[in-house]
């Protein structure tokens, strides 16, 4: 089989095949991939805010947002849109090159909109790429976005869809499949994904990807988190996942969707360096830079760029620079940045 093969037709037997072939040649074979498609030393640095926090109406059982869970997290309006051009502003000082800007919301209700779409527009002002996650969208309010000028949608498959009820119950993962459709045929990019660690099977890992690899086309970015286990949720005392399960996972996502950015997202706090570095050779290409994903806390940029240093790896935005200047500047800046009494909540 082709590592590079663009398919869309991949059956659970075949997906448990790669997945249970011996550790090496899973490398291997992830390797080929990634290298025909991308610069296999270059990492793809996006920062994510939490423009409206808590008070989510859906039940997702690993989310500390959901109304439902009682995880103590405080409640918060949308923002205003000036301190989230302070945040992007300082997210493209830093080194990322994306910023995404996620709210707990079920669906965006259409007085939120305009606001919404202010975000979108001055960000892309500063001249770096947009990305949301609203929850579900109709197909006007997609369009809407991809209007404005949003470059990139996120909306998760979380698992597969034999284990999805077992998660969650107040949306469908049809309602799920149906955003996504909205989201590609408005023009914009998909980024979707899921979360490992929730206490599925093996299989259910499986099916997730298939059911990623297996749409008309394959998402544009596909993050892969590690459950972060949030007291309160349902999920907080679920079993760890095998450090070298998740990794064969990004493996095998690299293989059956080569030509997409696989995001190494949520949980990355609780990876030493060894482990995000086989991520990477795995084929990881992407990462969310900053102290917090949403509500969970995430290395901060000091420890990413020193760990990209120990490895040779560039960031799309250094890969601009020939000298060392760059590196030191950004260092500097993230230095002063934990000592500033700026607006700053960094988000996956």
């Amino acid at each position: 089989m082709s590592t590079a093969t663009i398919r869309h037709d991949w059956t659970l037997k075949q997906v448990e095949t790669l997945f249970t072939q011996p550790f090496n040649d899973l490398m291997f074979e992830a390797q080929l991939a990634h290298r025909q498609h991308f610069n296999h030393n270059e990492v793809q640095v996006s920062t994510l805010l939490s423009i409206k926090t808590g008070a989510c109406p859906e039940d997702c059982k690993y989310c500390p947002q959901s109304a439902r869970n009682k995880t103590g997290l405080k409640k918060e309006q949308l923002l205003e849109v000036a301190k989230v051009i302070e945040a992007a502003k300082h997210a493209k000082s830093v080194g990322s090159t994306r910023f995404c800007m996620g709210a707990a919301w079920s669906n965006p209700r259409d007085r939120d909109m305009p606001i919404v779409l202010d975000m979108v527009r001055e960000v892309r002002d500063m001249g770096m790429e947009t990305c949301m996650t609203l929850g579900m969208l109709t197909a006007g309010q997609a369009q809407e976005l991809a209007d404005a000028g949003l470059d990139y949608y996120n909306h998760n498959l979380d698992t597969s869809p034999e284990f999805y009820d077992q998660i969650i119950t107040t949306r469908t993962y049809q309602d799920r499949l149906d955003t996504l459709t909205y989201v590609r045929s408005s023009g914009m990019k998909v980024c979707s994904g899921g979360i490992l660690g929730m206490g599925e099977k093996a299989k259910d890992r499986y099916g997730l990807l298939m059911a990623l690899a297996n749409l008309e086309q394959h998402p544009d970015s596909v993050p892969i988190n590690m459950l972060v286990k949030v007291k309160g949720t349902p999920l907080e005392n679920v079993d760890d996942l095998d450090s070298f399960e998740f990794i064969r996972i990004i493996a095998v996502a690299r293989i059956m969707m080569p030509k997409s950015h696989v995001r190494l997202s949520a949980g990355r706090e609780k990876m030493n360096e060894q482990m995000q570095s086989l991520c990477f050779m795995a084929g990881a290409n992407s990462i969310f830079y900053g102290c917090k994903l949403l509500t969970t806390s995430n290395p901060d940029e000091s420890s990413d760029v020193q760990l990209f240093k120990k490895l040779g790896i560039n960031t799309e935005r250094t890969r601009q620079y020939s000298d060392e200047a760059f590196e030191a500047s950004l260092l500097d800046q993230v230095e002063m940045s934990k000592t500033s009494d700026m607006f700053y909540d960094a988000t996956t």
